[in-house]
Protein backbone atom coordinates (compact mmCIF):
# COMPACT_ATOMS: atom_id res chain seq x y z
CA UNK A 1 0.00 0.00 0.00
CA UNK A 2 1.23 3.27 -0.84
CA UNK A 3 2.72 5.14 2.32
CA UNK A 4 0.50 8.13 2.02
CA UNK A 5 -2.78 6.09 1.84
CA UNK A 6 -5.30 6.34 4.61
CA UNK A 7 -6.83 4.02 6.26
CA UNK A 8 -10.19 3.38 5.57
CA UNK A 9 -12.58 3.24 9.58
CA UNK A 10 -14.59 0.36 8.97
CA UNK A 11 -17.46 1.34 10.13
CA UNK A 12 -20.21 -0.82 11.05
CA UNK A 13 -23.11 -0.09 8.92
CA UNK A 14 -25.41 -1.34 11.39
CA UNK A 15 -25.70 1.38 14.38
CA UNK A 16 -27.43 -0.78 16.75
CA UNK A 17 -29.70 -4.01 16.27
CA UNK A 18 -32.45 -5.41 18.29
CA UNK A 19 -32.81 -9.48 17.25
CA UNK A 20 -34.05 -9.31 13.47
CA UNK A 21 -34.34 -5.28 13.49
CA UNK A 22 -31.49 -3.28 13.03
CA UNK A 23 -31.20 0.97 12.30
CA UNK A 24 -28.57 1.98 10.17
CA UNK A 25 -26.46 4.18 10.00
CA UNK A 26 -28.13 5.21 6.70
CA UNK A 27 -31.54 5.27 7.73
CA UNK A 28 -30.62 7.75 10.88
CA UNK A 29 -28.84 9.72 8.19
CA UNK A 30 -32.75 10.32 6.22
CA UNK A 31 -34.07 10.40 9.88
CA UNK A 32 -32.09 13.41 11.24
CA UNK A 33 -31.70 15.14 8.06
CA UNK A 34 -35.59 15.33 7.68
CA UNK A 35 -35.50 16.38 11.59
CA UNK A 36 -33.08 19.23 11.42
CA UNK A 37 -34.52 19.98 8.14
CA UNK A 38 -37.76 20.97 9.99
CA UNK A 39 -36.21 23.01 12.43
CA UNK A 40 -34.68 24.92 10.17
CA UNK A 41 -37.69 25.70 8.19
CA UNK A 42 -39.61 26.29 11.64
CA UNK A 43 -37.18 28.97 12.64
CA UNK A 44 -36.92 30.92 8.55
CA UNK A 45 -40.88 31.15 8.95
CA UNK A 46 -40.72 32.13 12.29
CA UNK A 47 -38.06 35.09 11.55
CA UNK A 48 -40.69 38.18 9.63
CA UNK A 49 -38.13 40.18 8.15
CA UNK A 50 -36.75 37.55 5.87
CA UNK A 51 -40.18 37.98 4.10
CA UNK A 52 -40.26 41.32 4.18
CA UNK A 53 -43.41 40.64 6.22
CA UNK A 54 -46.16 37.91 7.19
CA UNK A 55 -44.61 34.47 5.57
CA UNK A 56 -46.68 33.37 3.11
CA UNK A 57 -47.73 30.50 5.59
CA UNK A 58 -47.71 29.47 8.91
CA UNK A 59 -45.68 26.75 10.34
CA UNK A 60 -48.33 24.50 11.07
CA UNK A 61 -48.49 24.31 7.46
CA UNK A 62 -44.82 23.30 6.92
CA UNK A 63 -45.16 21.08 10.06
CA UNK A 64 -47.68 19.17 8.34
CA UNK A 65 -45.91 19.09 4.89
CA UNK A 66 -43.01 16.55 6.46
CA UNK A 67 -44.85 13.53 5.97
CA UNK A 68 -45.69 14.79 2.28
CA UNK A 69 -42.13 15.69 1.63
CA UNK A 70 -40.61 12.40 3.35
CA UNK A 71 -42.32 10.28 1.03
CA UNK A 72 -41.51 12.56 -1.89
CA UNK A 73 -37.52 11.65 -1.31
CA UNK A 74 -38.54 7.69 -0.37
CA UNK A 75 -40.39 6.81 -3.32
CA UNK A 76 -38.98 9.18 -5.85
CA UNK A 77 -35.47 8.94 -5.10
CA UNK A 78 -36.17 4.77 -5.25
CA UNK A 79 -38.00 5.33 -8.13
CA UNK A 80 -35.47 7.44 -9.89
CA UNK A 81 -32.49 5.03 -9.25
CA UNK A 82 -34.29 2.08 -11.19
CA UNK A 83 -35.37 4.14 -14.23
CA UNK A 84 -32.15 5.90 -14.36
CA UNK A 85 -29.25 3.54 -12.84
CA UNK A 86 -30.23 0.28 -13.09
CA UNK A 87 -33.54 -0.53 -15.08
CA UNK A 88 -32.48 -3.40 -16.64
CA UNK A 89 -31.73 -4.75 -13.80
CA UNK A 90 -35.13 -4.49 -12.08
CA UNK A 91 -37.32 -5.14 -15.14
CA UNK A 92 -35.78 -8.85 -14.86
CA UNK A 93 -36.41 -8.25 -10.62
CA UNK A 94 -39.16 -6.26 -9.95
CA UNK A 95 -39.94 -7.13 -6.56
CA UNK A 96 -36.58 -6.03 -5.66
CA UNK A 97 -37.80 -2.54 -6.58
CA UNK A 98 -39.26 -2.41 -3.26
CA UNK A 99 -36.08 -3.25 -0.87
CA UNK A 100 -35.54 0.29 -0.58
CA UNK A 101 -33.41 -0.92 2.98
CA UNK A 102 -31.01 -3.00 0.54
CA UNK A 103 -29.77 0.81 -0.88
CA UNK A 104 -29.90 2.63 -4.45
CA UNK A 105 -31.57 5.80 -3.93
CA UNK A 106 -30.94 8.60 -7.01
CA UNK A 107 -30.73 12.59 -5.70
CA UNK A 108 -31.91 13.53 -8.53
CA UNK A 109 -35.31 11.56 -8.38
CA UNK A 110 -35.97 12.19 -4.85
CA UNK A 111 -35.72 16.15 -5.82
CA UNK A 112 -38.49 15.32 -8.62
CA UNK A 113 -40.54 13.59 -5.58
CA UNK A 114 -40.13 16.84 -3.45
CA UNK A 115 -41.62 19.08 -6.59
CA UNK A 116 -44.07 16.76 -6.77
CA UNK A 117 -45.02 16.54 -2.73
CA UNK A 118 -44.52 20.94 -2.84
CA UNK A 119 -47.43 20.98 -5.73
CA UNK A 120 -49.34 19.11 -4.63
CA UNK A 121 -49.39 20.04 -0.91
CA UNK A 122 -49.12 23.79 -1.79
CA UNK A 123 -52.13 23.67 -3.91
CA UNK A 124 -54.10 21.37 -1.09
CA UNK A 125 -53.46 24.36 1.33
CA UNK A 126 -53.84 26.82 -1.07
CA UNK A 127 -50.49 28.38 -0.52
CA UNK A 128 -47.18 29.63 -2.67
CA UNK A 129 -45.86 26.74 -4.18
CA UNK A 130 -42.46 29.07 -4.84
CA UNK A 131 -42.05 30.33 -1.68
CA UNK A 132 -42.59 26.31 -0.12
CA UNK A 133 -40.36 25.12 -2.59
CA UNK A 134 -37.66 27.63 -1.27
CA UNK A 135 -37.94 26.64 2.04
CA UNK A 136 -37.27 22.97 1.48
CA UNK A 137 -35.03 24.06 -0.94
CA UNK A 138 -33.42 26.04 1.79
CA UNK A 139 -33.52 23.08 4.52
CA UNK A 140 -32.45 20.33 1.98
CA UNK A 141 -28.03 20.47 1.59
CA UNK A 142 -28.80 19.46 5.56
CA UNK A 143 -30.00 15.65 4.45
CA UNK A 144 -27.55 15.92 1.48
CA UNK A 145 -24.52 16.96 4.12
CA UNK A 146 -25.52 13.93 5.88
CA UNK A 147 -26.31 11.46 3.67
CA UNK A 148 -23.38 11.65 1.92
CA UNK A 149 -21.33 11.20 5.16
CA UNK A 150 -23.79 8.12 5.86
CA UNK A 151 -22.46 7.07 2.46
CA UNK A 152 -18.73 7.56 3.65
CA UNK A 153 -19.87 4.92 6.75
CA UNK A 154 -21.02 2.72 4.44
CA UNK A 155 -18.25 2.45 2.00
CA UNK A 156 -20.30 3.37 -0.87
CA UNK A 157 -20.15 4.96 -3.91
CA UNK A 158 -16.34 6.03 -3.16
CA UNK A 159 -14.18 7.69 -5.62
CA UNK A 160 -11.89 7.17 -8.96
CA UNK A 161 -8.16 5.52 -8.30
CA UNK A 162 -5.96 8.42 -7.48
CA UNK A 163 -2.57 8.60 -5.64
CA UNK A 164 -3.10 12.24 -3.59
CA UNK A 165 -1.83 11.77 0.07
CA UNK A 166 -5.77 11.25 1.70
CA UNK A 167 -6.47 8.53 -0.81
CA UNK A 168 -8.13 5.52 1.06
CA UNK A 169 -8.81 2.19 -0.20
CA UNK A 170 -12.31 1.00 0.61
CA UNK A 171 -13.30 -2.43 1.98
CA UNK A 172 -15.23 -3.52 -1.35
CA UNK A 173 -13.73 -0.61 -4.08
CA UNK A 174 -10.69 -3.31 -4.63
CA UNK A 175 -6.80 -2.81 -4.20
CA UNK A 176 -6.85 0.37 -5.26
CA UNK A 177 -6.23 3.78 -3.14
CA UNK A 178 -9.58 6.03 -4.06
CA UNK A 179 -10.70 9.26 -3.99
CA UNK A 180 -12.72 9.86 -0.71
CA UNK A 181 -15.94 11.51 -2.54
CA UNK A 182 -18.11 10.93 -0.49
CA UNK A 183 -16.69 13.58 1.62
CA UNK A 184 -16.20 16.02 -1.36
CA UNK A 185 -19.75 15.52 -1.96
CA UNK A 186 -20.94 16.20 1.64
CA UNK A 187 -18.87 19.37 1.56
CA UNK A 188 -19.64 20.77 -1.89
CA UNK A 189 -23.52 19.47 -2.13
CA UNK A 190 -24.00 19.77 1.53
CA UNK A 191 -22.35 22.41 3.99
CA UNK A 192 -20.86 24.54 0.94
CA UNK A 193 -24.55 25.05 -0.60
CA UNK A 194 -26.01 25.10 2.79
CA UNK A 195 -24.08 27.85 4.06
CA UNK A 196 -24.63 29.50 0.22
CA UNK A 197 -28.46 29.74 0.85
CA UNK A 198 -28.13 30.69 4.14
CA UNK A 199 -26.39 34.07 3.04
CA UNK A 200 -28.71 34.31 -0.01
CA UNK A 201 -31.99 34.05 2.90
CA UNK A 202 -30.12 36.62 4.67
CA UNK A 203 -29.94 38.86 1.93
CA UNK A 204 -33.48 38.74 1.54
CA UNK A 205 -33.51 35.59 -1.20
CA UNK A 206 -36.90 34.65 0.70
CA UNK A 207 -38.54 37.73 -0.06
CA UNK A 208 -38.66 36.77 -4.57
CA UNK A 209 -40.38 33.76 -4.92
CA UNK A 210 -38.47 30.67 -6.67
CA UNK A 211 -35.33 32.47 -5.98
CA UNK A 212 -33.83 29.95 -3.59
CA UNK A 213 -35.67 27.15 -5.52
CA UNK A 214 -33.68 28.49 -9.04
CA UNK A 215 -30.04 29.20 -6.65
CA UNK A 216 -30.26 25.46 -5.15
CA UNK A 217 -30.50 23.57 -8.38
CA UNK A 218 -28.05 25.63 -9.72
CA UNK A 219 -25.91 25.71 -7.32
CA UNK A 220 -26.23 21.87 -6.73
CA UNK A 221 -25.81 20.97 -10.56
CA UNK A 222 -22.39 23.07 -10.19
CA UNK A 223 -21.11 20.65 -7.00
CA UNK A 224 -22.16 17.62 -8.76
CA UNK A 225 -21.05 17.60 -11.91
CA UNK A 226 -17.66 18.44 -9.67
CA UNK A 227 -17.87 15.47 -7.78
CA UNK A 228 -18.72 13.46 -10.51
CA UNK A 229 -15.12 14.17 -11.71
CA UNK A 230 -13.95 12.56 -8.45
CA UNK A 231 -16.68 9.69 -8.45
CA UNK A 232 -16.48 6.25 -9.66
CA UNK A 233 -19.30 5.80 -11.97
CA UNK A 234 -22.12 3.24 -11.19
CA UNK A 235 -20.57 -0.10 -12.26
CA UNK A 236 -23.55 -1.07 -14.65
CA UNK A 237 -23.75 2.46 -16.59
CA UNK A 238 -19.76 2.83 -16.42
CA UNK A 239 -18.99 6.33 -18.50
CA UNK A 240 -21.46 7.43 -21.18
CA UNK A 241 -21.23 9.90 -23.54
CA UNK A 242 -18.06 11.66 -24.12
CA UNK A 243 -16.38 10.37 -20.57
CA UNK A 244 -19.49 11.54 -19.01
CA UNK A 245 -21.86 10.26 -15.91
CA UNK A 246 -25.56 9.74 -15.09
CA UNK A 247 -25.03 12.29 -12.29
CA UNK A 248 -23.49 14.74 -14.71
CA UNK A 249 -26.20 14.45 -17.56
CA UNK A 250 -29.27 14.78 -14.75
CA UNK A 251 -27.51 18.07 -13.78
CA UNK A 252 -27.64 19.60 -16.86
CA UNK A 253 -31.33 19.83 -17.12
CA UNK A 254 -32.16 20.81 -13.62
CA UNK A 255 -29.51 23.77 -13.71
CA UNK A 256 -31.04 24.82 -17.10
CA UNK A 257 -34.75 24.46 -14.83
CA UNK A 258 -32.80 26.40 -11.85
CA UNK A 259 -31.97 29.37 -14.01
CA UNK A 260 -35.69 29.76 -15.55
CA UNK A 261 -36.16 29.88 -12.20
CA UNK A 262 -33.53 32.33 -10.84
CA UNK A 263 -34.19 35.09 -13.78
CA UNK A 264 -38.07 35.02 -13.18
CA UNK A 265 -37.50 35.41 -9.16
CA UNK A 266 -35.88 38.55 -10.35
CA UNK A 267 -38.52 40.06 -12.80
CA UNK A 268 -40.90 39.53 -9.79
CA UNK A 269 -41.97 42.33 -7.28
CA UNK A 270 -40.44 41.79 -4.14
CA UNK A 271 -42.67 40.52 -0.65
CA UNK A 272 -43.65 43.63 1.63
CA UNK A 273 -42.78 45.72 -0.84
CA UNK A 274 -45.09 48.56 -1.07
Amino acid sequence: MHPLVLQFPNFNPVLISFGPFAIRWYALAYIVGILLGWLYARSLLRTNRLWGGKPPMKVEDFDDFILWVTLGIILGGRIGYVLFYNPAYYVTHPLEALEVWNGGMSFHGGFAGCVLAVVLFARRRGISILSLGDITCAVCPIGLLLGRIANFVNSELWGRPTDVPWAMVFPNGGPFPRHPSQLYEATLEGLALLAVLAVFIRMGALKRPGLVTGAFAILYGVARIACEMFREPDPQLGFLWGGLTMGMLLSVPLMLTGAGFLAAALKRPRLGKA
